[in-house]
C-alpha cells in the first residue's frame, strides 16, 4: 500500500452561512484557531466571492469540486472539498464540509490484469486503508455514491456518506481490521448498494492485515449499458419524495448519458390541461430546480441557479414547448435561439456550455403541465436523434411523476400538519399544580404524521390531568381519530371520572368509531383509532398524590428531588380498541420538585441504538439539572434523537409543586339545618385569614347553597373545604351520598330549586365529582387581582 499522512479537516455552517464547526484538521490546514472562525461568516474564508459559493450549493444535497481558501498567512489554497447538506431533528439545516489532506506518494497499480479486475468488476468495490481512508474505488462503486474516485480518496466512510448506516459499517471497518476476519454487514449505504456490504481484510505476504475491501453482495447493472428506463438508472427517476430532488436525480441520470447538459424549470402552480384546450404561446414564469452539465456545470457562469425564478419570453424554446406540450428539437445556430440564448438570463447555460443542438421535453403527470426539461449537446456529439427523444421522454416521464407525487405528498402534509396543530394545545393552561414543558415532533417519513398528542387539563380542588396518546397510522385520517379522541377525553375528564373508568369509555368510543369507519370503508386501516395507546394521570397538589393509567401505553419517568429516576409501575392494560378488558389505576405519592416525563413511543425508536441504550440516554437527560422545563426537553430530544424521527414524538415533563396547609382549609359539619349558619361563619373567618374578604359575600351563599343540598338530599359525614390557589378560590362540600345534583328552573311559586342556578352564576365554573364513596359537589370563582 501507499505510504501516506492524511488527515481530515472538517468544518459545519448553518443556513445563514455563518460557522458553528470547526476542527483540529481545519485548524492545521488554514492555520485558523477555532475562536477565531467560530460564529463568523464562512465566505470570509474563500479567496474568491463567496456569493457565488452560495449559488453553486443552493437546492443541493451534496457537492463536491474544487474551491479557493484563504490561510491566514495570506497565501491562497485550491482544496478539493466535499459538501454534505444534513437537516436535524429540529428540522434545521446546516452543512458538512470535509476535505482530506494528503502528503503521499502514489502506490503502485499493480499488474494490468490486476488493475483491469478492479475496475472492470460487475461488483462496487472500495478499498480502505489502516486509517479507514478510502484509496480506491471501481467505477462502479463511483457511480454507486454518485462521487467520482478523487472526491472520496482519503476520506473516511463517514464523512463520503454521512448518516447512521455509515457509522455503523465504519465500526465493522475497524473490527475487520483489528480482527482479520471478514464481515458480513446488513446496512444500506446507498440505493444501488443494497442492503448489505461485505468487508474483506486485505493481507500482505505475512498475514499481516494491510487494509479492507468493501463491496456488496450483488453485482450492479453496467448504466452505461442500459439507459432505458426500465433499467436501473432510469429506475432511479421519479422514486423520491422531495420534488427538487427529483429534478436533480433528472440530469444525474441524463448528463452525460444522454446529454452535456441539462435543466429543469417548473411552474410554481402546475397547469391543468382543462385550464387551456388550446393553449397559446406567451411568457412564462419558471422556477429553476435542478441546472447539471459537464464538466463543473453548476457554477455561476451558468446563469440563473437553483431556486432562481426565470421570465421565458413568448418566442423561447421553454414557451413554445409547454404550449405546445410536446417535445421540440431546436438548433442552437438559429438566429432565434442564438438571440434568445444571448439576451435571457435563465438561458446564459445553452450559451456558456457550447451547445449546438437543445431538446426542449414538456414534464407532463395526470394531465397536468409541470414545467420543461431541456437537454443540449456539444458540438463534439451528434444531434438528438429519434432514439435520443424517445429515452429523453421517457426519462422526463417518470421525472415528472416523482415530482407531481411529490407535490402532491407535500401538499397532503401541509394539511395534515395545519390540522394537527388546529388540535393540539396552542397554549398550556394556567394552573399552579405542575410546572410544564412540551415538545411535539412530527413524523419525516413519506408516511406523514401522526396522531401523538398530548394535552393538559385543570380539574377541580386544585388537580391537573396529564395526557399524551398515540393513535396507530399517519395522516389525515390519524389526524382526525386524534382529534376526536382528545375532545372525548377532556369531556369525560371534565366529569371527573376516574383514571380507569375514563380509560374504559375511551376504549368504548373506539370501537364504536371503527365500527362506524369500518362499516363506511371495509378497507380502511386502523379504522377509529383501534390500537390506539394513551397514558392518564391526575395530580393532586393537596395529598400529592399521582393517579395514573394506561392503555399500551409506555409507562412514564419519574426522577424525585433525591436524583433518583425510575419507571412507575402502571399496570399497561390493553390498547384502546379491543373491548372487554378491564383497566387499572394505581396511585402514588410524589414529593414536592419530583420530575415527571411522559411521551409516545417514537422517542425510542431510533435507528442507531437499541431501547436499553436510549432508555439510559433518557434517564440521564432527565436526572442532570437545568434551568428550566424546555432545557430538560430539548436535552432529551438532543440525547435521543441523530437525525428526523421515523414517527411522530409527543413529550410532555412537568415538575410537582405542593399547596400547602396554610392554602387548604377544611371542616366536618354534622347533618342538621343549624349548622348552615356555622359553616358561613367558618368560611368567612378563613377568608378574613386569607386576606381575601373581597369575596367573603360570593363565597357564603355558595357555602349556605352547597351545605343545604347536603344536609337535604345527601347522607353524612358532610366536610366543607376552601382551597386558596393563586387567584382561584374553591369551594367544596362533600356527603356519602352516591346521587348527583341537578340544575333545573324553578317555577315563580316554588320555595326552592334556586340553589345550583345562583350557584353556576356566581362560579366561574362549578361540578360533580364522585369518588369511590360519595361525591363533591364543588365551586370555583376568580379572584380580582390583589
Amino acid at each position: 500500500m501507499e505510504r501516506q499522512s492524511t488527515y481530515t479537516a472538517t468544518a459545519t455552517i448553518d443556513a445563514q452561512g455563518i460557522l458553528t464547526g470547526w476542527s483540529e484538521g481545519a485548524q492545521r490546514l488554514l492555520g485558523y484557531d477555532s475562536s477565531a472562525v467560530l460564529g463568523r461568516p464562512a465566505a470570509a474564508l474563500l479567496a474568491a466571492e463567496g456569493a457565488a459559493a452560495r449559488r453553486v450549493l443552493a437546492g443541493q444535497e451534496r457537492w463536491n469540486g474544487n474551491i479557493p481558501l484563504r490561510h491566514r498567512d495570506g497565501r491562497s489554497l485550491e482544496l478539493a472539498v466535499l459538501a454534505h447538506r444534513r437537516t436535524s431533528a429540529a428540522g434545521a439545516v446546516d452543512w458538512l464540509v470535509v476535505s482530506a489532506v494528503t502528503a503521499r506518494t502514489q502506490p503502485s497499480r499493480g499488474e494490468p490484469l490486476e488493475e483491469w479486475t478492479f475496475l472492470q468488476s460487475p461488483f462496487p468495490l472500495a478499498i480502505f486503508d489502516a486509517e479507514l481512508r478510502l484509496v480506491r474505488a471501481n467505477r462502479r462503486m463511483e457511480h454507486a455514491l454518485a462521487l467520482p474516485e478523487a472526491a472520496m480518496r482519503g476520506l473516511r466512510l463517514v464523512h463520503i456518506a454521512p448518516g447512521a448506516a455509515s457509522e455503523e459499517a465504519d465500526r465493522y471497518l475497524r473490527l475487520a481490521l483489528e480482527s482479520g476476519r471478514p464481515q458480513d454487514v446488513r446496512v444500506r449505504l446507498g440505493a444501488e448498494l443494497g442492503r448489505g456490504v461485505v468487508l474483506t481484510p486485505l493481507k500482505d505476504a505475512d498475514s499481516r492485515v494491510r487494509a479492507v475491501c468493501l463491496s456488496t453482495q450483488q453485482p450492479t447493472q453496467d448504466s452505461a449499458v442500459r439507459r432505458s428506463p426500465s433499467g436501473e438508472t432510469g429506475s432511479r427517476v421519479g422514486t423520491v419524495a422531495d420534488q427538487a430532488r427529483a429534478a436533480q436525480e433528472l440530469g444525474e441520470v441524463t448528463v452525460p448519458r444522454l446529454a452535456d447538459v441539462m435543466t429543469v424549470d417548473l411552474l410554481d402552480s402546475p397547469r391543468s390541461g382543462a385550464e387551456d384546450p388550446v393553449p397559446q404561446p406567451g411568457p412564462v414564469v419558471l422556477r429553476r430546480a435542478a441546472l447539471r452539465a459537464v464538466p463543473n456545470g453548476d457554477g455561476p457562469a451558468y446563469g440563473t441557479g437553483v431556486g432562481e425564478a426565470i421570465v421565458c419570453p413568448a418566442d423561447s424554446p421553454p414557451a413554445h414547448c409547454l404550449a405546445a406540450g410536446r417535445p421540440l428539437l431546436y438548433d442552437t445556430a438559429d438566429p432565434a435561439i442564438t438571440e434568445w440564448a444571448t439576451l435571457d438570463p435563465g438561458a446564459v447555460w445553452l450559451r456558456t456550455s457550447g451547445a449546438r443542438s437543445l431538446l426542449a421535453v414538456p414534464l407532463l403527470a395526470q394531465g397536468n403541465t409541470l414545467g420543461v426539461a431541456l437537454f443540449g449537446r456539444h458540438r463534439d456529439r451528434e444531434p438528438f436523434g429519434p432514439e435520443d427523444l424517445r429515452l429523453a421522454q421517457e426519462f422526463t416521464a417518470k421525472a415528472a411523476a416523482g415530482i407531481h407525487e411529490a407535490r402532491t405528498y407535500s401538499r397532503a402534509r401541509t394539511t395534515t400538519m395545519a390540522l394537527q396543530r388546529s388540535l393540539l394545545p396552542h397554549t398550556l393552561p394556567d394552573q399552579g399544580a405542575l410546572e410544564i414543558a412540551t415538545r411535539y415532533l412530527p413524523a419525516a417519513t413519506r408516511a406523514g404524521v401522526g396522531g401523538d398528542w398530548f394535552d393538559v387539563i385543570p380539574l377541580s380542588g386544585a388537580r391537573v390531568a396529564l395526557v399524551v396518546g398515540d393513535v396507530v397510522g399517519h395522516g389525515i385520517r390519524a389526524t382526525a381519530t386524534m382529534g376526536r379522541l382528545r375532545t372525548a377525553v377532556r369531556t369525560l375528564a371534565d366529569v371527573d371520572l376516574p383514571a380507569d373508568e375514563l380509560l374504559t369509555h375511551l376504549d368504548d368510543l373506539v370501537l364504536r368509531l371503527a365500527a362506524d369507519e369500518g362499516s363506511s370503508d371495509p378497507a380502511a386501516d386502523t379504522a377509529g383509532g383501534i390500537s390506539t395507546t394513551c397514558l392518564y394521570a391526575v395530580y393532586d397538589p393537596i395529598s400529592r398524590h399521582c393517579t395514573l393509567a394506561r392503555a399500551g401505553h409506555p409507562p412514564p419517568a419519574v426522577v424525585t428531588p433525591d436524583g433518583a429516576v425510575r419507571f412507575l409501575d402502571v399496570p399497561a392494560g390493553p390498547p384502546l380498541g379491543l373491548g372487554g378488558l378491564p383497566f387499572e389505576a394505581v396511585e402514588t405519592e410524589l414529593p414536592e420538585g419530583s420530575l415527571l416525563a411522559l411521551y409516545t413511543d417514537g422517542l425510542f425508536e431510533a435507528r442507531d441504538h437499541d431501547i436499553d441504550e436510549a432508555l439510559d440516554k433518557m434517564f440521564a437527560a432527565l436526572v442532570r439539572p437545568a434551568k428550566s422545563l424546555d432545557s430538560v426537553c430539548d436535552r432529551v430530544l438532543t440525547e435521543l434523537l441523530t437525525h428526523r424521527p421515523d414517527d411522530d414524538i409527543a413529550l410532555l415533563v412537568a415538575r410537582t409543586r405542593a399547596l400547602h396547609e396554610d392554602r387548604v382549609a377544611s371542616w366536618e359539619l354534622a347533618s342538621e339545618n343549624t349548622v348552615v349558619s356555622r359553616a358561613r361563619h367558618h368560611a368567612s373567618a378563613q377568608l378574613s385569614a386569607w386576606g381575601l374578604e373581597e369575596a367573603t359575600f360570593t363565597t357564603e351563599l355558595m357555602v349556605s347553597e352547597l351545605v343545604t343540598n347536603a344536609i337535604r338530599y345527601g347522607r353524612p359525614p358532610i366536610r366543607l373545604r376552601l382551597i386558596h390557589q393563586g387567584n382561584t378560590l374553591g369551594c367544596e362540600v362533600y356527603d356519602s351520598s352516591g346521587t348527583t345534583p341537578h340544575m333545573r328552573r324553578a317555577r315563580i311559586f316554588d320555595e326552592g330549586g334556586r340553589g345550583l342556578l345562583l350557584v353556576a352564576q356566581l362560579a366561574e365554573r362549578w361540578g360533580t365529582r364522585h369518588d369511590r364513596v360519595g361525591k363533591t359537589v364543588w365551586a370555583e370563582q376568580t379572584l380580582a387581582p390583589g
